[in-house]
């Protein structure tokens, strides 16, 4: 009876992973009407807290939910499977972009009808702004943070090529500037500890591990993981935040795409279910072309399997001593910090992606802020699916 609850539930993440789009916070209302309404795996209380739990590590918040939920059924090996059942369709479909745009480039094919999903996506982006302000706390200090990091990081990436560590340092610095607030916190008792040391020490092995290897061999597949692996290990804030490091790591700093393969690709993704990181398949299997399509498959798994990898050991790890580590109010007030310093970074990303926009001819400038615009608004004021927008997008660029 145990396997075949398994079986049902993976069936049901399955369909969770084809039908779940508009990023964790959509998402999880998705997870409700399956995961606590239909099936009664969990309690709503159960999930909601599983999910704060994850909304404060850094990762993807949605699949560490659902991985977390998995493991709460079955353990590690459900936990695994279940990771695994939820990301590889949007993964399979991202990698297959990055193929086909891929080929139009090297066969010089017309790719004029995506060219209003540039300015789609900024409009995507920019709702991430507008979505991610609201729901920061709105206190001065939250909102001090806020603004001064979308400046620095907007300053340091137009003024200079932006370092990949730029953001974990700034995230760090705003958690530890809220940290000293934790009076408005109420105490909690105190339980003992009982860490299991084995995931975290797996985590730290690879991360240094990587970075090593890669520095040594300069093979460019594990160089690739281990900058994926280490975005996993640091980005707070789920698929929103995920923007600005993947841009300022691959665009600026090292150039394995070009922006408007970038802004493609994050268009590519807005018309897709299941995971938002999962454009680090779209982004490793472009940064692998030079091995030809094997390469680009490769470069595919590598991403996805990178950037997923942390946040899978870090739930592993974190989720039996949960309890624990919430006790302590210096941890809660750090994350008013740490979402207002997200908050910045998101709208440094935002206003860095436009400015390509603003150069051309003044009609060309207008049409594309007005279409970007536009997507914002649609976003932000209808229940127009995202797909339905990105097809709008290509029906435009291919008739007009």
């Amino acid at each position: 009876m145990k396997n075949i609850r398994h079986l049902i539930f993976l069936k049901d993440v399955l369909v969770l992973s084809l039908t779940s789009f508009g990023g964790p916070q959509a998402h999880l209302a998705i997870f409700f009407k399956i995961l606590v309404q239909k099936r009664a795996y969990l309690t709503e209380a159960e999930l909601m807290e599983l999910y704060s739990f994850c909304q404060i590590l850094p990762g993807p918040a949605s699949t560490q939910t659902i991985t977390a939920v998995g493991f709460k059924i079955g353990g590690p090996r459900l936990a695994f499977l279940t990771v695994l059942v939820w990301l590889l369709p949007a993964a399979i479909v991202m990698t297959a972009a990055a193929i086909m745009v891929s080929y139009f480039h090297a066969q010089n094919l017309n790719l004029g009808f995506v060219k209003y999903l540039e300015p789609i996506a900024i409009g995507f982006v920019f709702y991430a702004v507008v979505k991610t302000i609201s729901i920061i706390q709105k206190t001065k200090t939250a909102i001090i943070i806020l603004v001064l990091t979308a400046g620095i990081c907007f300053y340091i990436s137009f003024f200079d090529k932006a370092s990949p560590w730029m953001f974990p340092i700034i995230l760090l610095i705003s958690g530890f500037l809220t940290s000293f607030r934790f009076g408005k916190h109420e105490k909690e008792e105190k339980t003992p500890f009982n860490i299991r040391w084995a995931n975290l020490i797996l985590l730290g092995g690879i991360f240094v591990g990587a970075a090593v290897i890669g520095t040594i061999t300069q093979a460019l597949p594990i160089r690739l993981f281990e900058n994926f692996f280490r975005n996993g290990s640091l980005i707070f804030g789920g698929g929103q935040a995920l923007i600005g490091y993947f841009y300022t790591e691959f665009v600026e700093f090292k150039n394995y795409l070009t922006h408007s393969e970038f802004l493609l690709g994050y268009a590519f993704l807005q018309s897709l279910p299941g995971p938002v990181f999962t454009f680090a398949s779209y982004i490793g299997a472009l940064s692998m072309r030079q091995y030809g399509i094997w390469g680009e498959i490769a470069g595919g798994f590598i991403g996805s399997f990178g950037v997923f990898l942390p946040g899978t050991i870090l739930i592993f790890f974190i989720a039996p001593i949960w309890k624990n580590i919430k006790q302590y109010r210096v941890v809660k007030a750090s994350f008013e910090g740490i979402n207002a310093g997200n908050a910045g970074i998101i709208i440094s990303t935002a206003l860095m992606l436009a400015l390509p926009m603003q150069q051309g001819e003044l009609h060309t400038v207008a049409l594309n802020d007005g279409i970007a615009v536009a997507t914002m608004c649609v976003l932000l004021f209808t229940r127009i699916p995202h797909p339905f927008i990105i097809i709008a997008g290509l029906l435009a660029g291919w008739l007009i």
